[in-house]
């Protein structure tokens, strides 16, 4: 239960304070669960920056897609890393946030996405995490 509670405040925490938000694995597809949640994100008027190999230089939602997070630039501050991955890539996507983000503060995973080695690593530095759950569902509850 204290965990939960924990966990709860973090959510509410974030959800009021993050403006610069890197979604590893935003699609462009309207039909995709990342392309609703990131058009969530800006309402609330988050800025997404998407990162996505296949569709490096284009623009999903009036944003630059970078091929990796090592490409978005500092001056972006990026907060806070949402991976819409599977599982076994989200090693590797933490040890990239945590080696090339400085103003990274949260590692969120999304619904049925979790690791909790790489979890446990991203906490060690310093970093609130959020595994298996989902911005769009969770941050209406703290306005």
């Amino acid at each position: 239960m204290e965990i939960a509670l924990e966990e709860d405040q973090d959510i509410a925490r974030i959800a009021r304070t993050i403006k610069v938000v890197a979604m590893v694995g935003l699609s462009p597809n309207e039909a995709r669960p990342s392309w609703g949640v990131a058009r969530y994100l800006q309402a609330r008027g988050i800025r997404v920056i998407p990162v996505n190999p296949g569709h490096a230089g284009h623009k999903i939602l009036g944003e630059t897609v970078h091929a990796s997070l090592a490409d978005i630039p500092d001056e972006a501050g990026v907060q806070m890393v949402d991976i819409f991955r599977r599982s076994d890539a989200v090693a590797g996507i933490v040890d990239e946030a945590l080696a090339q983000l400085p103003d990274l503060t949260v590692i969120w995973t999304q619904l049925g996405v979790r690791d909790d080695r790489a979890a446990e690593r991203a906490r060690q530095a310093g970093k609130i995490v959020i595994q298996d759950r989902c911005p769009k569902i969770e941050f209406p509850r703290y306005p």
